[in-house]
């Protein structure tokens, strides 16, 4: 039997990796336009991490992440080894492949003190996992870039300034993938004491209809009723629409800080609506909450979503640093592309074809001369015809093909085909370079 990738896993492959090479390049450009700077966390960490950071009555901590117990290393909790802490813990360490980036970057930070530094504006591109049912677009192995906005109080983070600015980046970043016709959604979801007064509102206003409504919110009802936005069951939106919003919660400063955000964007020409229904889906966030979709993806069309996390440092056990970030779905944004694969896939520049016995070596090394100049260079053998050269040269999309045969190594002059026009020209070594440029 053939074994065959995971369901819910994919292979990318060329020529759509070219894509996702397009799509992260210019990612990077952006963010370092706005002063980003590139981190890198382990695919997993801490069980608690993640239960403490996102919030245990979330679905990804309660039901989609990839847990398992280390029983191969000592206890985070204990100096004994694991067989003397096991017989007080019961169980080894939880460990967890990361369901989304947030939390495990300000675990570094506070782990590494980068609050010294002042602001930190943080980037991370990379895999993530979820327990959760394939569809389009989803995957259990997704991925993800990450964006973060951190920094001790005083240095600016939380300043609706900040808001703004990660969400003119996103803009700037569709726009420049070619995106056209993205929709910004806005909303507050408050502080801590705003939420609280509104989910005690909700969980009034639940009981005498959550019997209605799904078994998930049913859930979500009991254990934090402001997850019943979350929902996508269609039945159950006549309800949810009648239900409290939060912006009938928000205190005074936090108002103001969602109005000032709102004057910004409009200042600069970022075009968004209201949505008092968006609460997005972690304990964590806090404010400004934001959510960019397409209409290429059909019903869920969400390509990305943040906002403003000011609490989850001190969650985590670290000191007050507010916060500000997003999450794009690599795979829902490659979708949202109007480029093709093989618009942008790098074709090479020219094709060297070795043509007889002993050429190999010299084809090579031309080969080589070539690549230093950064040129893309595909080559071939010297046991194939030249007939089939020219195929294997077309096949793979060279602009150019390059003979090295006995008589072009003796002249130091090689032909050079032009595989569009046909014209073929001898060029001498020094100058294959320039020609092939031209």
């Amino acid at each position: 039997m053939t074994i065959k990738a995971v369901r819910g896993t994919r292979d990318l492959l060329p020529p759509d990796t070219a894509l996702w090479n397009f799509v992260e390049e210019t990612a990077r450009d952006v963010f370092r336009a706005y002063n980003f700077q590139e981190i890198r966390t382990p695919i997993f960490e801490s069980t608690e991490l993640f239960a403490r950071g996102v919030g245990e009555e979330t679905d990804i901590v309660s039901k989609e992440m990839y847990t398992w117990e280390d029983r191969s290393r000592k206890s985070p909790l204990s100096d004994a080894p694991y067989e003397a802490a096991a017989e007080v813990l019961g169980k080894g360490q939880s460990l967890t492949l990361r369901p989304e980036a947030t939390a495990g970057i300000v675990r570094a930070y506070i782990e590494h003190n980068l609050g010294q530094r002042g602001l930190s504006k943080l980037y991370l591109i990379g895999p993530m996992f979820r327990r959760e049912r394939p569809q389009k677009g989803r995957y259990r192995q997704f991925y993800q870039i990450d964006a973060e906005i951190i920094g001790p109080p005083g240095s600016g983070s939380d300043s609706p300034v900040r808001d703004a600015e990660v969400i003119e980046m996103l803009a700037t970043l569709l726009d420049r993938l070619g995106i056209k016709g993205w929709n910004l959604q806005l909303n507050s979801v408050g502080c801590a004491n705003d939420r609280a007064k509104f989910n005690e509102a909700l969980r009034q206003a639940l009981e005498p209809v959550v019997g209605q409504m799904c078994a998930d919110c049913q859930r979500r009802a009991v254990t934090n009723p402001l997850r019943v936005f979350d929902c996508k069951v269609p039945a159950d939106q006549p309800i949810i629409e009648k239900l409290p919003r939060i912006s009938h919660f928000l205190d005074e400063p936090c108002r103001e800080h969602f109005d000032e955000v709102q004057n910004i964007l409009a200042k600069i020409g970022i075009q968004f609506s209201l949505n008092d229904r968006l609460v997005r889906g972690l304990d964590y966030y806090t404010r400004t909450a934001f959510e960019f979709t397409h209409g290429a993806l059909g019903a869920q069309n969400a390509i990305l979503g943040g906002g403003r996390y000011d609490g989850l440092s001190e969650a985590l056990g670290g000191p007050s640093a507010p916060g500000i970030g997003f999450a794009i779905g690599e795979d829902r944004l490659v979708m949202s592309l109007p480029e093709s694969a093989e618009s942008v896939q790098k074709k090479p520049d020219v094709y060297v074809a070795p043509l007889g016995a002993g050429m190999n070596c010299e084809a090579a090394g031309l080969a080589r001369e070539l690549r230093r100049q950064n040129l893309v260079v595909d080559l071939g053998d010297e046991n194939f015809r030249l007939k089939k050269s020219f195929e294997a040269a077309t096949r793979a999309g060279a602009k150019y093909i390059l003979i090295v045969g006995e008589n072009e190594v003796k002249a130091d002059s090689f032909a050079l085909k032009n595989l569009a026009t046909g014209e073929q020209i001898s060029v001498p070594r020094g100058e294959l370079t320039q020609k092939i440029r031209a």
